[in-house]
């Protein structure tokens, strides 16, 4: 399969909000949300105060509202008819008068669909509702555009196996330049060039990131480094290698818009018995929620089957978050591996699957695999060792 998403599937996907549209009665729908822009007309941009918005009527011709910059770049790159833009922003008139102007041009009129009342307040955007612009009644669409990429498609898959391939090597090689005396960024640095250089070898030609953040392959720290790695989010933080230190480090490579999740807790020298005693629960909390997919019908089944081993144990003090999340085009999706969500498992579903064990004193325990749903059951996605000896380094 081609590393990317064919103009026939952006169509496709665009014929399913067609239909919701229509069961609706809804002349035509708005978009502002970059991720479900890039997921209908595949325009990758970089959202500022300058309103933009993918369009589609109930015809199912499709537009895109941009500012003047960006003409060329929707021209070229996104599945549409119609482009209309305006000059700047805020500029006078509004901007929003050229969305205006183009839902006219389009026939939509009375009951609308979109994702928000209106452009959101990115780096200080101000300006008029939808329902200002004219005789509009809005809905929201969000439930029905969230539902469709929940389920991922066959050539979705296949670009998230290809970010799990780099995400293992940039693993591999930030756990093998891990030393103590080093700091995490210069690690994380090495790994990630010497990683992202490998991937463009290989699929140069036709590999694109469609990122905002990045182009690379990368494997960082994140400051999950000895106790600040019982912070889940902690942030980067430049700090020293020391020997004893638990370590949580994680990886991706975004491949056409598409991220993977692989993590990894690793002990820089030999494991104390409470590092063990951490580490090992962890490793159990992973494997009962993999077992309980077996079998579980909702996503709350997975979560609830490791809150009860959290309780069984007595480990609630080291409990900091659910299970784990849909993961695809964004890092984080829904539905959620959380007990709160209800929502049916479905064959086409992609989760990480990350039960942490968090002490204050030693530090953080997580691994991150990715699990995909299929008609003959769960199937873990990503391959790299779990157990504490492949991931004990060595002092040297």
């Amino acid at each position: 399969m081609m590393l990317k998403i064919t103009d026939a599937e952006y169509r496709g996907r665009c014929d399913s909000l067609l239909e919701a549209m229509q069961r609706e009665g809804y002349s035509g729908v708005v978009l502002f949300d970059r991720d479900y822009i890039i997921y209908y007309c595949g325009f990758a941009f970089i959202p500022t105060e300058r309103p933009i918005a993918f369009v589609i009527n109930a015809k199912g011709e499709r537009g895109m509202f941009v500012p003047r910059m960006e003409v060329e770049h929707a021209q070229q790159n996104a599945l549409i008819e119609h482009v209309a833009h305006y000059i700047e922003y805020p500029d006078d008139p509004h901007p929003m008068m050229a969305l205006k102007d183009l839902l006219a041009d389009m026939g939509i009129s009375g009951k609308i669909a979109a994702d928000g009342e209106s452009y959101p307040w990115i780096f200080g955007y101000r300006g008029p509702k939808l329902a200002e612009l004219g005789n509009f009644t809005v809905h929201s669409i969000r439930e029905a555009v969230e539902d469709q990429m929940m389920i991922k498609s066959p050539a979705e898959i296949n670009l998230l196996r290809e970010s799990c391939r780099w995400a293992h090597l940039a693993l591999t090689l930030l756990q093998r330049y891990t030393k103590v005396g080093m700091t995490e960024s210069q690690v994380e640095m090495q790994a990630s060039d010497e990683a992202t250089l490998a991937m463009l070898d290989a699929i140069g030609p036709v590999y694109r990131a469609l990122s905002m953040t990045t182009g690379m392959a990368y494997g960082i720290y994140r400051g999950q480094i000895g106790r600040n790695g019982a912070i889940p989010h902690a942030l980067a933080s430049n700090i020293i290698f020391q020997a004893g230190d638990v370590l949580v480090g994680e990886s991706t490579a975004p491949v056409w818009g598409y991220v993977c999740e692989l993590e990894r807790t690793m002990i820089l020298g030999k494991p104390t018995d409470e590092q063990r005693r951490l580490f090992d629960h962890m490793i159990a909390l992973q494997d009962t929620a993999f077992a309980a997919f077996e079998t579980a019908e909702r996503c709350c089944d997975v979560d609830l089957a490791v809150r009860a081993y959290f309780e069984k144990h007595t480990l609630m003090e080291n409990w900091r978050h659910h299970t784990g999340h849909a993961i695809g085009s964004r890092y984080h999706e829904s539905p959620y591996l959380d007990r709160g969500d209800k929502t049916p498992l479905k064959t086409g579903m992609i989760f990480t699957v990350e039960p942490g064990m968090y002490h204050p004193e030693v530090g953080g325990f997580r691994h991150s695999d990715m699990v995909l749903i299929t008609e003959n059951g769960p199937e873990i996605m990503t391959w790299y060792p779990r157990d504490l000896e492949s991931l004990t380094i060595p002092l040297q």
